[in-house]
């Protein structure tokens, strides 16, 4: 009788003595890394798990997804509606590419706090803003193939972008669009970017990224007053993880990373599960411009930061800005390849962490918010609050339905509910005279469009008694100096 685990040993030898895959594999398995690289050190291969369960779903949606400018998104609503199980290779898709974003963030942040771009690592954190920067455009593209309103107006600002370079910009727009317009040129070459040339740079990039990796090793966590000294650096570093601060990859570390990256590959399947694909949100139509569009979460900040980019210096910023965050990035280990690594040792470093990560997560919330936009249904969906229209006059009551009406609400809060274009309006009566209510709803001023033409004298009347009654019991309405000014009086 044959032994099932004889036999199994017997074809293992055959398959390894043929591709030496022991010569391969082993000195993976076994090169040494710091003993005290633990959890902070499992983004890196988090992300690589990310990145093949993008490659495994997205080929699933490449047997069904038809990347024509007229098919592609009832290709989606197919695979939505129609396909069994469509919805979720959608979802799992776009989770585990949000996820390979977060991971790699994560990761670029470890190695910054760690200072492990220093020598002999400089190439290293080199092709990681490599991958960074490919992994960011695979985001973009895959927004792209959506192919509904937000990628067709998303495209639209990018073309825009684009087309202000001075002399090359026509030849950019060109090149981005496949000719003067959005259409099945351009979904085509979106396509062939994120289903062929960025996959295969991220695998190539990935490849020489962990070359790096084993060549120079993995940077232990730092301890503050140890300096790196180039001339000495690597051969304390072998001597550090050659005895007893060192160990082989193989089995507790590579173990770890298998325990983090397979509890991120459920908390992605739950999440799928449970949230479903993203989009897509209307068939594309350059004939409707009523539209808002918005790009995703890791592109939010750049939508913020184009809406609030003063009109005059808009251009200049938006062809600069790009270039010189890019150049930083790779001058990193270049500024700095030498001297303390322990974060409290390099408080320059530090606040400007801090920095960069606050101004990205405030103009993310904005984005989401967009306060500088007005609220289009509020006049329809928000009500006024209950204690702003009871004991009120016939009419203050007209006031308020005509506040309603005149999609003032559209920018303007009322009880917290509302547009943020204009002030909120809660205490607007303590603010504001009679005869300044009045002018500035006729005259208009700031963001705030001249209403005159559009308010009957009886409707005006009635907006600003209600507008008057506006401020807390305890306070009284602003009065003007001169109260035969004051028609109230």
């Amino acid at each position: 009788m044959l032994n099932p685990l004889r036999q199994l040993v017997q074809v293992s030898n055959w398959v390894n003595e043929r591709m030496q895959l022991q010569s391969s594999i082993g000195p993976i398995m076994s090169h040494r890394v710091p003993l005290r690289a633990r959890w902070f050190y499992v983004f890196g291969s988090a992300t690589l798990t990310c990145f093949l369960m993008q490659i495994l779903t997205g080929v699933m949606l490449a047997m069904v997804y038809v990347p024509s400018a007229g098919e592609a998104y009832q290709s989606l609503e197919h695979l939505n509606y129609v396909q069994p199980l469509g919805w979720y290779i959608r979802a799992l898709h776009n989770f585990f590419g949000n996820a390979m974003v977060f991971m790699l963030i994560c990761h670029l942040l470890q190695v910054v706090i760690f200072a492990a771009y220093k020598y002999p690592r400089e190439l290293t954190w080199v092709f990681g803003v490599v991958l960074f920067i490919c992994v960011l455009a695979m985001a973009f593209t895959g927004q792209v193939l959506r192919w509904d309103q937000d990628a067709y107006w998303g495209l639209g600002i990018g073309a825009s972008m684009a087309g202000r370079v001075p002399l090359i910009g026509p030849y950019l727009v060109h090149l981005m669009l496949g000719g003067p317009i959005i259409g099945g040129e351009t979904l085509s070459r979106f396509f062939a970017l994120h289903v062929f040339i960025l996959p295969l740079t991220i695998a190539g990039t990935i490849f020489v990224h962990v070359m790096l990796v084993l060549k120079n090793g993995i940077s232990d966590p730092p301890i503050a007053g140890t300096i790196v000294n180039p001339k000495t650096e690597r051969e304390d570093y072998e001597k550090r993880i050659s005895g007893d601060e060192g160990t082989t990859f193989f089995p507790t570390p590579i173990a770890r990373d298998a325990i983090f990256s397979g509890g991120l590959v459920i908390v992605v399947a739950l999440l799928a599960a449970i949230l479903g694909p993203a989009g897509p949100n209307g068939i594309p139509d350059p004939t409707i411009i009523d539209t808002s569009p918005k790009p995703d979460i890791w592109f939010m900040s750049v939508f913020s930061s184009l809406a609030l980019l003063p009109p005059a210096i808009e251009t200049f910023l938006i062809l600069t800005a790009p270039i010189v965050l890019v150049l930083a990035l790779f001058a990193v280990p270049f500024m700095s390849n030498s001297g303390e690594r322990h974060i409290s040792k390099r408080p320059v470093a530090a606040l400007t962490l801090i920095f960069i990560i606050m101004v990205y997560v405030v103009l993310t919330v904005l984005g989401y918010q967009s306060p500088w936009s007005p609220k289009m249904q509020a006049w329809s969906s928000d009500e006024t609050p209950v204690q702003y229209i009871e004991g009120r006059t016939p009419l203050e009551l007209a006031g308020a339905v005509t506040f309603q009406y005149k999609q003032c609400r559209n920018c303007h809060e009322l009880g917290g509910i509302g547009g943020q274009r204009g002030p909120e309006l809660d205490t607007i009566a303590t603010r504001m005279t009679t005869p300044q209510l009045i002018r500035q709803a006729v005259q208009g001023g700031g963001n705030m469009p001249t209403y005159g033409h559009n308010l009957s004298a009886d409707e005006l009347s009635a907006v600003v008694a209600f507008l008057s009654t506006l401020h807390p019991i305890d306070e009284p309405q602003a009065q003007t100096a001169d109260k035969s000014l004051n028609p109230a009086d």
